[in-house]
């Protein structure tokens, strides 16, 4: 090589590790991290918006499943990765109540994330077993009044949603029920369908069923909108109990020091992912309400989810364990 030509060829060597750092995001796979097992409501919502930023991206988004701990591994592992967008967490409610039920966690959900879009949420739904004879919130309300204590409610565990719709429902009528406490959503609907206790607030996916066949009767549901499936049913709120609303939901995070560019341009891609068609229909068809809000929006709602949770558990005397 002569002079001129090593003098030609050393700006472009110099260039190219720039221009390579500025290839454009996304250069290579994205994963998606889940807390749960494949198959549940957080790895479905976790596909349908990863296949919808693959298609958009022309990159694979990957799922990785990571259970353990109530999802809280996996926030860890999340909260730990690089923060160059190759690695995104789907969040859930499960995640803003953990801070009220644990004593230490390996993340914090507000100061350790930026959030992205929160993607679907779903109410719960306050059913009664038939031997009960209120079949209003109003005529529930009045008989709990009356009868302190005489009514027994079912729930997952101690703590859970489940249980703190409950404590709020408590909390807003001035009423007292018994606690039942059950290992799991399964062991509870068990219960509450063979009579062991009166009522208690189920999830919907699960509950539905047993609504229709009429094994169970719905009285209103814990979102401050109607649910898409169970439509005819009112709200708590518009029963009511103005303010009242417990919900589960599920969105898109990803690490705190993510670069703006692209936590801008995953989040608008999340946001309209939530918005197709084939999506929103694959969320209505598990019971659940499409979102697609803004960053900014989901990040304003995790830290009222969180701070909300927390002042439930304390109302319920749940200690942190």
């Amino acid at each position: 090589m002569n002079r001129r030509q090593a003098l030609l060829t050393a700006p472009a060597l110099l260039a190219a590790p720039a221009a390579f750092a500025q290839a454009p995001y996304p250069a290579r796979a994205v994963t998606i991290i889940v807390g749960y097992p494949a198959g549940g409501a957080n790895d479905i919502i976790a596909r349908s918006i990863g296949a919808r930023l693959a298609a958009e991206y022309g990159q694979p988004v990957i799922i990785e499943n990571r259970a353990g701990a109530g999802g809280t591994l996996a926030g860890g592992v999340a909260a730990r990765a690089a923060p160059d967008g190759y690695t995104l967490f789907m969040c859930g409610g499960a995640h803003a109540l953990a801070p009220a039920l644990y004593k230490t966690l390996p993340y914090n959900l507000v100061e350790d994330f930026r959030a992205l879009s929160q993607a679907a949420a779903s109410g719960y739904v306050l059913v009664l077993h038939p031997s009960v004879p209120q079949r209003s919130v109003a005529a529930l309300i009045a008989y709990a009044r009356a009868n302190p204590g005489k009514l027994n409610f079912c729930s997952s565990g101690v703590g859970t949603p489940l249980h703190l719709s409950a404590v709020l429902f408590q909390q807003m009528t001035n009423t007292r029920m018994e606690h039942v406490p059950y290992q799991g959503d399964s062991d509870a609907i068990a219960a509450l369908l063979g009579g062991t206790v009166e009522l208690g607030f189920m999830s919907i996916a699960a509950a539905k069923v047993h609504i229709e066949a009429g094994r169970l009767i719905a009285l209103a549901v814990t979102d401050d909108i109607p649910s898409p499936a169970l439509p005819s049913l009112p709200t708590l709120a518009a029963s009511g109990l103005a303010g009242y609303r417990v919900t589960t939901w599920w969105g898109l995070l990803a690490p705190r020091n993510t670069p703006d560019a692209i936590a801008q341009k995953l989040a608008a891609s999340a946001q309209a992912a939530a918005q197709v068609p084939e999506v929103r229909q694959r969320f209505l068809d598990l019971g659940l309400r499409p979102v697609g809000s803004d960053a900014a929006t989901f990040q304003q709602f995790i830290r009222s989810e969180v701070a909300g949770y927390a002042r439930l558990a304390q109302a319920a005397g749940v200690q942190p364990q």
